[in-house]
């Protein structure tokens, strides 16, 4: 086989070279200068390159990187177009037995059909009638292994390959003219056509690899499933009188206690309660519920974690703060005018920044930190409203004698599940046949009876508490009443005393009705708690601020809280105080009324402007 001339040009020296001899060179150079060719030297190259024709391939490696199956020329994803910049120049191919002359490089290149999966077959079309098997043999064979040949009397062929890629090396030959020897005759010669071929065994062979690499995708997806796949629950053990002992004690114990719980439901489910095991059921439920103490007081402790939290994040906020001010105030020093001077421009504008940005991060801090008190004067004055309101004294001290007596029948029923307990107990002591089974029933049994005995004593304790708040609670009651009674004979010793006096003293003995009322509900409140008497304005700025509450209220005719007042009178003055606007609203019950809206939770105080409505009376 003589050297092969390359597409692009020579690609090193790393490639191999083969001499031919030739018996007549002056003819060749004649029938080349015939068809318009330079003639070249018999040394050449391959046929063609790999590195054009094969992806991925590196020529001073040898070796071809993996395929990807959606690679153009393996899939049906259609081939990139060549780049317009680097045109193909092919050259004349010397052979033993024929020559090949390229196509004029003005013409189309040649057409192909679209490629097969899989394919490693090619149709050669455009054959020498006097074309054998070994001269296609010779000129094909450059670009691989050949696995079979098939060749018709018609001047086509089908050359099947042992790899995919060797197909892409045996296109570059379309197009290509051959003749044989240095004959003339017509038959020859012939212009050889390349294209894809479709074959029955390269799609079956495409198809068991694909299959490969679809088993090879399920085992692995599987693999990964099993390993991200969580572990079985351990299986529940079937109920006995041997388990549901250990399950009774694993109940008691902090540790093991959700497992055991899982399992006693599952029991529970499975229906096997019935008469026998009721009791003992019973007590094992018993013990679930003794739980609930110590997650209430977890909670608590939670609870408490959690305002020591508050309070630090409050605490580091005010810090903040602070360094705020301070930084703010660093910045008001240095815009002054005896320090503004000695700065550059760049500087005064990078310190001018510097100021916004500190003083918007400090307004930022400032809100939250607001936001916070409001919700801690809220929570206070919720707390007052509750320490205020006699009748919600009462309701609290109802619930917690409710409470008292849930737990004095939770303790009873515990007496009565350790009371069964015993009585099991005994019965299964009589049936006992093994001296080991019989200790331990009385060190149960003595055991039993000591709790017995301790929640004896818990329940006699509580009794007496119970009996000692159900005496307060009637005493409470009782001054209740009294109060009341005393309240409704002092209102109509009042009213009989207006009727009596004179139209010209009508104002004063509204204001002695409504002072005398005011005294005598704080003193009997029970809490340490400033008395407001009605009066007169005392400076210009009580006055100032009666006219814009006035007028804010007269604006909202369905009354508003002292919260939204305040907020709305702090972004005029920021000095007044919510407790500041109550005291002098609480000092004019003629001109302003609080009345209550709301029930249960969602009860809320609201202030009314009133002022009119005591001109249009009087």
């Amino acid at each position: 086989m003589t050297s092969i001339a390359d597409g692009i040009g020579h690609l090193g020296p790393e490639q191999r070279h083969h001499t031919v001899p030739v018996a007549d060179p002056g003819a060749w150079a004649t029938a080349m200068s015939n068809l318009g060719i330079v003639p070249m030297g018999l040394a050449g190259q391959q046929l063609v390159s790999d590195s054009i024709c094969i992806q991925g391939f590196d020529p001073n490696l040898g070796i071809i990187t993996p395929i990807n199956p959606m690679m153009a020329g393996i899939s049906l994803v259609p081939p990139p177009p060549v780049p317009p910049e680097l045109p193909i120049i092919k050259e004349i191919i010397h052979c033993k037995s024929c020559t090949l002359f390229p196509q004029n490089p003005n013409l189309p290149p040649p057409s192909t059909r679209e490629r097969p999966p899989g394919c490693k077959t090619v149709f050669v079309g455009g054959l020498p009638e006097n074309a054998s098997e070994e001269m296609i043999r010779e000129v094909f064979d450059q670009c691989g292994e050949i696995v079979a040949i098939r060749k018709s009397k018609k001047n086509f062929c089908h050359i099947r390959y042992s790899e995919e890629f060797m197909v892409d090396k045996a296109l570059y030959l379309s197009g290509y003219r051959i003749r044989l020897g240095s004959s003339t005759d017509k038959k020859d010669s012939g212009r050889i056509h390349v294209d894809f071929a479709q074959a029955r065994d390269d799609l079956y062979e495409w198809e068991c690899n694909q299959r490969l690499l679809a088993r090879e995708e399920r085992h692995r997806r599987k693999i990964h499933e099993d390993r991200l796949r969580p572990p079985s629950p351990p299986p529940i053990m079937h109920y006995s009188e041997h388990e549901a002992a250990i399950l009774s004690e694993s109940l008691k114990e902090d540790i093991s206690f959700s497992d055991a719980t899982a399992v006693l439901f599952t029991w529970v489910d499975r229906g096997e309660v019935n008469r026998r095991t009721a009791n003992q059921f019973y007590s094992m439920i018993q013990s679930a519920n003794s739980h609930v103490r110590r997650l209430m007081s977890e909670k608590a402790q939670h609870e408490e974690e959690l305002e020591q939290a508050k309070e630090h994040f409050k605490n580091t906020l005010m810090t903040i703060l602070t360094q705020f001010e301070q930084i703010a105030a660093v910045f008001t020093a240095a815009s002054r005018q005896k320090a503004w001077d000695h700065f550059s421009k760049a500087q005064r504008k990078n310190i001018d920044i510097w100021r916004k940005q500190c003083e918007e991060l400090r307004n930022a801090h400032s809100e939250e930190i607001m936001g916070i008190r409001r919700e801690e004067e809220m929570e206070m004055s919720d707390d007052d409203d509750s320490d205020e309101n006699p009748s919600k004294k009462l309701r609290t001290e109802d619930m917690a004698v409710a409470a008292l007596k849930e737990e004095n029948d939770s303790l009873r029923w515990q007496l009565d599940a350790y009371r069964n307990e015993v009585e099991l107990l005994k019965k299964e002591q009589g049936k006992s046949y093994h001296n080991e089974e019989d200790h331990m029933q009385e060190q149960q049994l003595h055991f039993l009876q000591q709790t017995m005995q301790s929640m004896q004593q818990q329940l006699l304790s509580l009794q007496d508490e119970l009996k000692s708040k159900e005496q307060e609670l009637e005493q409470a009651q009782d001054d209740h009443r009294c109060l009341e009674a005393e309240v409704l004979t002092l209102r109509e010793k009042l009213l009989n005393n207006m009727d009596c006096l004179e139209g010209s003293n009508t104002e004063l003995s509204e204001k002695g009705v409504n002072g005398c009322a005011d005294i005598l509900y704080h003193q009997h409140s029970g809490k340490n708690r400033e008395v407001f008497i009605p009066g007169p304005l005392r400076s210009e700025k009580e006055a100032l601020l009666l006219g814009i509450i006035s007028t804010f209220l007269h604006v909202h005719p369905f009354g508003a809280n002292i919260e939204y007042l305040w907020s709305y009178i702090q972004s005029l003055d920021t000095k007044v105080s919510a407790r500041e606007l109550e005291r002098l609203m609480l000092r004019l019950p003629n001109m302003f009324k609080q009345e209550f809206s709301g029930v249960g939770a969602t009860l809320e105080k609201r202030w009314k402007f009133c002022g009119f409505e005591c001109l249009n009376s009087a």
